[in-house]
C-alpha cells in the first residue's frame, strides 16, 4: 500500500532486465586489470546481522605517528554507466527504500546483493579511500584508487564489539588474524570521537526502534535498537571517507553533489533562544549559533529532568540535510566539506561522486566530465525529493503495522510521553511500546486550550492546566483507524483526576489572590 501511495518504483523495466542479463556472477578477468590489488589486505565488512548488501569494508594499522585507515567501497560506477537504462532507473529511484522485512533496491539484486556487494572470500571491484591520521585524529592526507579486494570476514556489529570493546576471548580467538587490525581501528575511533567533540559536532541521543515479527508476519513486539561502539566505529570511518571525497573533488574543481546541512533559520533560532531562556538556559552565537553552541546546550541539559524536551526542541529547530552542488558545509557534523561517497549501492548521489572521482583518477579535466553544475543542481533536488519519499513511504508502512498491532489493545491504558504539541491536541508515544497516537484537544478536559509554539505547550484558559512536550501522561487507547493509520487516545481516569486536582489548586490560588486584593 505504501509503495503504491507514494509512487515508489518497484518493477524493473524490460530495458534494464536486458542490460543486466549479460552480467556474470563473477567479476570478469579483464575488469580486474590495471587495479591496485588489495586481496591480501585483511579488509572486513561490519554490518547488521540482517544486512544483505555490503557497501563498505575497512582496514586499519598503526603508523609511527598515528594510523593508516582504508575504506573500500563497492565500485558501482564500473557496472552502472551514464545514460544507460540501468542508470536512468537508478536515478528515478534515487535510493533504496527499506521497509520492515522488505527492501525496494535502487539497483537489481544481481548487482546490489551480487557483483557489487563486498561478500566474504570473493573478488570484488572497489574504490578505496586511504587516509593517514596523526595521533590527534587529524587527517594528514588521503588518496583514492581503483582497486581489487577480497573481504576477509563478514562481521556483525555484535561480533565486532565483542572483539574490540569487550575483549571477549572466544571471539578474539575465532578471528585471531584480524584482531590486531580491529584493535587499531578501535584506538583510532576513540581519537576520532575526541576530535568530533572538539570541533563541536552535534550528537543527539535518539531512540530508533525495530519491529519483531511473529507468526503470520504480525508484529510480536517493538524494541529499541541498541547501538554499540562497533556502530560508531563504522560511522566515524564513513564520515572520514565522505569528508576526504568532498575535499578531493573540490581540490580538483569537479562538479559534484555535496551533502549539505544548512544553519537554522533566524526565526527558528529566535524561537529556540526564547524557549531556552524560559528554562534558564542560553544559546550562544546570537542569531548565528554554531554546532558547538548547540552542543554546549546539550551538555548543559544532560541529566536534567527536561533533557528529552530540550533535545527534541533543538533537533526540530534544524533543517533537513540535502544534496546540492553548492558547498555550504554540514552544520550538524561541523564539517566544511562533506559528500556522500560510502553507499553507492543504495544512494544515487554516491554513484555520482564515484563517477567524478573515477574521472579525476583517469587523468581527465573537469570540462570533459559529462555533468555540469546545472545538471548536479537537478540531480540534487531530485535525490533530496526521493529521500523524502522513501522516508514518508517507510513511515507510512510502519504506521500501518503499528495500527494493526494496536487493534486488540483498544481500552487498554499505558504510560506515555508527549512527543508533540499542536493547536488540535497532543501526540503521545507509549512507553516501552513505541507507538504514537493523538489526544485531541477536545479530550483534554472541559477547558479552552491555547497553543504556544515557542514554549511547546497547551495551556488551559480557565484551569492553567499545561500539557508540554516531554511531559509524562497516562492515556487510554480509544480508537484505531487502519485506513488513515491513526490511533486516538484519551487521558486515563488517573490522569484526569490528576488534572482535576491541579484545577482545584488553581482555583484556590485564584481565590487567595482575590482576597488579598
Amino acid at each position: 500500500i505504501a509503495i503504491r501511495s507514494h509512487d515508489v518504483p518497484q518493477a524493473w523495466p524490460p530495458a534494464v532486465e536486458a542490460e543486466i542479463a549479460g552480467l556474470d556472477e563473477q567479476v570478469p578477468a579483464q575488469a580486474k586489470r590495471g587495479r591496485e590489488d588489495l586481496r591480501e589486505l585483511p579488509l572486513v565488512t561490519i554490518d547488521g546481522a540482517d544486512a544483505r548488501d555490503f557497501d563498505d569494508a575497512v582496514y586499519c594499522e598503526a603508523t609511527p605517528k598515528g594510523w593508516r585507515l582504508l575504506v573500500a567501497i563497492a565500485d558501482v560506477s564500473h557496472y552502472v554507466h551514464p545514460d544507460t537504462a540501468l542508470d536512468k532507473e537508478a536515478f528515478e529511484r534515487g535510493n533504496s527504500v527499506y521497509f520492515p522485512e522488505r527492501v525496494i533496491p535502487m539497483l537489481p539484486e544481481v548487482l546490489s546483493n551480487g557483483l557489487c556487494s563486498l561478500n566474504p572470500d570473493v573478488d570484488r571491484l572497489c574504490m578505496v579511500c586511504e587516509m593517514i591520521f596523526n595521533g590527534e585524529g587529524r587527517m594528514i592526507r588521503s588518496r583514492f584508487s581503483n582497486a581489487l579486494m577480497r573481504s576477509h570476514a563478514r562481521l556483525t556489529y555484535s561480533e565486532a564489539a565483542a572483539i574490540m570493546v569487550d575483549l571477549d576471548e572466544q571471539a578474539r580467538k575465532r578471528r585471531q588474524p584480524l584482531v590486531t587490525h580491529l584493535d587499531e581501528l578501535y584506538r583510532l575511533y576513540k581519537v576520532l570521537r575526541k576530535s568530533r567533540s572538539a570541533r563541536g559536532a552535534i550528537d543527539f541521543e535518539t531512540t530508533e526502534t525495530r519491529i519483531v515479527f511473529g507468526a503470520g508476519r504480525k508484529i510480536e513486539r517493538i524494541v529499541p535498537l541498541v547501538r554499540n561502539d562497533a556502530h560508531k566505529v563504522i560511522e566515524e570511518c564513513m564520515v572520514a571517507a565522505n569528508v576526504a571525497a568532498a575535499r578531493y573533488l573540490e581540490r580538483h574543481k569537479m562538479p559534484t553533489l555535496n551533502r549539505v546541512h544548512a544553519v537554522p533559520s533566524g526565526e527558528k533560532v529566535a524561537d529556540l533562544q526564547e524557549f531556552l531562556n524560559g528554562l534558564g538556559l542560553g544559546l550562544r552565537g546570537g542569531s548565528k549559533p554554531t554546532a558547538r553552541d548547540y552542543s554546549a546546550v546539550l551538555k548543559m541539559a544532560s541529566g536534567r529532568p527536561d533533557e528529552h524536551l530540550i533535545n527534541t526542541v533543538l533537533l526540530r529547530s534544524m533543517p533537513r540535510a540535502e544534496y546540492s552542488p553548492d558547498n555550504i558545509g554540514h552544520f550538524g557534523l561541523a564539517h566544511e566539506h562533506y559528500a556522500h561517497f560510502t553507499s553507492p549501492i543504495r544512494r544515487y548521489p554516491d554513484l555520482l561522486v564515484h563517477r567524478a572521482i573515477r574521472h579525476v583518477l583517469a587523468g581527465k579535466k573537469p570540462k570533459g566530465f559529462p555533468y555540469t553544475v546545472e545538471n548536479m543542481q537537478v540531480f540534487g533536488e531530485h535525490c533530496s525529493a526521493t529521500e523524502r519519499r522513501a522516508d514518508e513511504a517507510t513511515r507510512d508502512a510502519i504506521d500501518w503495522l503499528k495500527c494493526e498491532y494496536m487493534l486488540d489493545k483498544v481500552g487498554e491504558t499505558y504510560p506515555g510521553i508527549i512527543t508533540a504539541t499542536t493547536s488540535f491536541g497532543i501526540f503521545v508515544e507509549l512507553q516501552d511500546i513505541y507507538v504514537e497516537g493523538l489526544v485531541h484537544v477536545t479530550a483534554l478536559g472541559n477547558d479552552y486550550y491555547h497553543y504556544d509554539p515557542v514554549k511547546h505547550w497547551l495551556i488551559g484558559e480557565r484551569t492553567n492546566q499545561i500539557f508540554r512536550l516531554g511531559d509524562p501522561v497516562n492515556v487510554k487507547v480509544v480508537q484505531v483507524n487502519l485506513d488513515d493509520r491513526k490511533i486516538d487516545f484519551e487521558l486515563s481516569e488517573k490522569q484526569q483526576r490528576k488534572a482535576g486536582s491541579k484545577k482545584v489548586r488553581s482555583k484556590r490560588k485564584s481565590s487567595r489572590r482575590k482576597k488579598s486584593q
